[in-house]
């Protein structure tokens, strides 16, 4: 690969590195007056710019070069993490009206009140450990190796470099600085590996040949319910419930919408990250199907699906073009790095610092967002190494993570929006008997083969990873509705705008009005094509 990245390669990348910084500098010196300047970009920010950001926020460069993997192995069935869409509308149209109504800043703080201060604290200090243990460290990891591999650096160049120019704006700049630059990628990537797909499917003789060489079941992303990896119940109710908890009720992502100007302008942005979400499908996971078949007509030759990606990318790509998508690489790298950095700051700083210290002016709130930026970044930077000498098993049990950190989350969020009557008990058993399960489950993984096979505690380590979560997730709402009824009945009045029970008239109203027919008839058409996509991988 060193030697087909040329000249004007490296000139189309100094042009990327030029525009980002010249954004960047721009929002700079635009000075962040206060926290909601800082944290949530003035909430002032339109659609398109709000669509583009929670969709550069889920794409980092390993979800590239994994899902073109995903494409070149045969693990079809993982299409359904990439046909979320639907997932994304949910955000706008069902759990954005409550937290724009309720003010806040955070994910826990809407958690303090719909139900108790310490339900904030936990999910506050539970997601800034989860971030740093698996988001930075995660995406500092593969971007390292994305860039060693493609500009032919030292891997600790690449990491290192990448953390450190992000961070500068990010800390400089704010959520502001990272939305705008988040648009600007979210074009570039979409250009590149646009691009990269069209080049590839006329090499590879149009989409009828492609299907031709791989085996028209190869497209098959459903599996029996009796399939040891992917049984399709299983993967339908897990992967849903992960969706919601990562696009509707964590941080890293609801925050983007949070930036938007008012109901009408964010919901837009979810719509239109609802749009941009269909894209991966087609511009990451169909170049790996791409570099399969080339592979077995003996054009390409890699030696893990990983490498599909960027050997299809030496192979296809003229000059110029091929640094552009590097560029773009390097780009869903910058964009993932910078959100979880700017999330981080904002839990932190609000969550955990102003809670403890009420009464802090602004400006040092500001500074203290900066600091903690910068802590999250060297903190990220520590874990490295010791992600580098965990095994392959483990990191693969890393992978499976969030399928046991979502369902207490999403069955706390969900059932505390559609019903007044959970309460706070409800809420935080739920959570504390979540973090328990998903850590004895975890335990259970690692030393299932030192069990009696057909033991209770075999059986458990066990299991499918995607049916457990889906009978964790119904374990989870129980939880949550028993205690919540065997205890007291909260205040209605309190919760007044924050459940679908205790909406006022005015409030219903002001919903109805915040939207128009157009957006009802975007979001009918992102689910059209889900389905439709849902049901062309069939075989």
């Amino acid at each position: 690969m060193e030697s087909s990245f040329e000249t004007l390669d490296w000139v189309v990348l100094g042009l990327y590195f030029a525009v980002l910084f010249g954004i960047a500098i721009w929002v700079i010196l635009q000075k962040n007056k206060d926290t909601e300047d800082y944290f949530l970009a003035g909430r002032n920010i339109g659609w398109f710019v709000v669509g583009a950001s929670i969709f550069a926020s889920n794409i980092g460069s390993e979800h590239v070069v994994g899902l073109a993997g995903t494409g070149a192995s045969n693990k079809m069935p993982l299409l359904i993490y990439e046909l979320h869409a639907w997932v994304v509308l949910m955000l706008g149209w069902v759990f954005l009206p409550f937290y724009q109504r309720a003010g806040v800043f955070t994910m826990p703080e809407f958690l303090e009140k719909r139900f108790s201060p310490n339900t904030r604290w936990f999910l506050s200090i539970f997601s800034l450990i989860a971030y740093v243990l698996t988001k930075v460290s995660v995406t500092v990891y593969a971007g390292g190796i994305v860039i060693s591999t493609l500009l032919h650096i030292d891997f600790w160049a690449g990491a290192l470099s990448t953390v450190i120019l992000t961070g500068i704006y990010t800390v400089l700049g704010g959520m502001r600085a990272v939305v705008y630059t988040e648009a600007v990628q979210t074009i570039i990537l979409i250009l590149g590996a646009g691009l990269l797909t069209i080049l590839g499917l006329q090499a590879v003789g149009g989409w009828g040949a492609l299907k031709a060489q791989v085996g028209p079941s190869y497209f098959d992303m459903w599996r029996s319910a009796s399939d040891p990896d992917y049984p399709w119940p299983s993967l339908v109710i897990t992967s849903s419930v992960v969706g919601i908890w990562y696009w509707c009720t964590d941080q890293y992502i609801v925050q983007r919408a949070l930036t938007a100007k008012n109901i009408t302008e964010g919901r837009r942005g979810t719509i239109w990250g609802g749009f941009l979400k269909l894209m991966p499908v087609f511009i990451f996971l169909i170049p790996g199907v791409i570099a399969l078949a080339l592979k077995q007509q003996g054009v390409l030759n890699w030696d893990t699906p990983d490498q599909a990606f960027p050997s299809l990318m030496t192979y296809i790509m003229p000059a110029g073009l091929r640094g552009l998508v590097a560029a773009g690489l390097l780009a869903a790298l910058m964009s993932s790095l910078a959100s979880v950095f700017n999330s981080c700051s904002t839990l932190f700083t609000v969550d955990i610092y102003q809670k403890l210290n009420p009464d802090a002016p602004q400006k040092k709130l500001v500074t203290v967002g900066r600091y903690a930026t910068i802590l999250v970044v060297i903190a990220g930077i520590l874990w490295i190494p010791i992600m580098q000498n965990i095994s392959g098993v483990l990191y693969e049990y890393l992978q499976s993570v969030q399928s046991y950190i979502a369902p207490p989350i999403t069955s706390v969020f969900l059932l505390g929006i559609f019903w007044k009557r959970i309460n706070k008990r409800g809420a935080m058993a739920t959570l504390v008997s979540g973090l328990v399960i998903g850590v004895i489950r975890i335990s259970l993984e690692l030393s299932k083969n030192h069990f009696e096979p057909g033991s209770i505690l075999h059986t458990l380590g066990n299991m499918n990873f995607l049916t457990f979560a889906a009978w964790f997730f119904l374990v989870s709402i129980l939880i949550t509705i028993v205690v919540s009824l065997l205890s007291e009945v909260p205040s209605y009045e309190k919760l007044r705008g924050l459940t679908f029970g205790t909406l006022t008239k005015e409030q219903r109203e002001e919903n109805r009005n915040s939207y128009h027919l157009g957006d009802v008839v975007a979001s009918v058409l992102v689910v059209g094509i889900v389905v439709f996509v849902m049901s062309s991988f069939n075989g």
